[in-house]
């Protein structure tokens, strides 16, 4: 009897953890974030309207839709039922962080809110550095003595509903829309001469498209190790029930 409730809890233990691992891969592939800001912070992208500054509070960050030069990050609140922002980043190795959840600023006279720079998953010693419209890059370029990352073209910077899908036109705009930089003196630059991409094995969680991701189905990174481990402990207890059986036929 207790070799049996032993089997039994074994089993049990398995099994949860088959069911878990999906979602940790989930998470992991989307890099879902909680972040607490204790202040306002201005974020760049498309956002919905009154919502270009965050007020003091938890939010959730995730991607939804990366290529192998550029991701597309989401803000939600802090029970993901709405988004409030949807933006551009780019991947820049040399901006360097700790193996934790980091987020930088780029400072701002007294009164005014932090601009949001870039979010440094766990993990990863690359940011997400964000990008910002030409018009505030300039701004934030004079004011913090650094280059900004800006996009050259005019996209809505806000909208009435939120965006939730990587199909719609605002985020194939943001897609595909050039982006430069722009130096404290004025001059813009190319992007390669102020961001060095990770290296080609450091973004392959990162070629994926969400869409192409389905609800419940592990991505194609996904290690198969515990459905073997899966199918071992199964296998395992059939052998120790056959055994019991024939004990007792004896």
């Amino acid at each position: 009897m207790n070799l049996f409730k032993t089997v039994t809890t074994v089993c049990s233990v398995a099994l949860m953890g088959a069911m878990l691992a999906p979602n940790a891969l989930a998470d992991a592939w989307n890099r879902k974030t909680v972040i607490t800001f204790s202040g306002p912070v201005e974020i760049p992208g498309v956002h919905l309207q009154g919502w270009g500054v965050l007020p003091a509070g938890t939010y959730v960050f995730k991607i939804l839709d990366s290529l192998s030069d550029r991701h597309i990050v989401q803000i939600f609140n802090q029970a993901e039922t709405t988004v409030y922002a949807t933006i551009l980043a780019i991947p820049n190795y040399r901006l360097r962080a700790t193996d934790k959840t980091v987020m930088t600023f780029r400072e701002r006279p007294a009164g005014q809110p932090e601009a949001l720079r870039a979010w440094f998953y766990p993990g990863r010693n690359w940011g997400e550095e964000f990008v910002y419209p030409k018009a505030k890059a300039i701004e934030l370029a004079r004011v913090t003595n650094t280059p900004v990352l800006f996009m050259p073209v005019e996209i809505p910077l806000e909208v009435a509903t939120p965006i939730k899908s990587a199909d719609e036109p605002v985020v194939v705009a943001l897609k595909q829309a050039p982006v430069m930089a722009i130096k404290p003196t004025g001059e813009e630059v190319q992007l390669a001469a102020v961001v060095t991409p990770p290296p080609p094995a450091e973004m392959q969680v990162a070629t994926a498209p969400a869409s192409t991701v389905p609800a419940q189905t592990l991505p194609s990174t996904a290690s198969p190790l515990p459905l073997i481990a899966l199918f071992g402990l199964l296998s395992f207890v059939g052998a120790l029930g056959v055994r019991l059986v024939g004990k007792r036929v004896q």
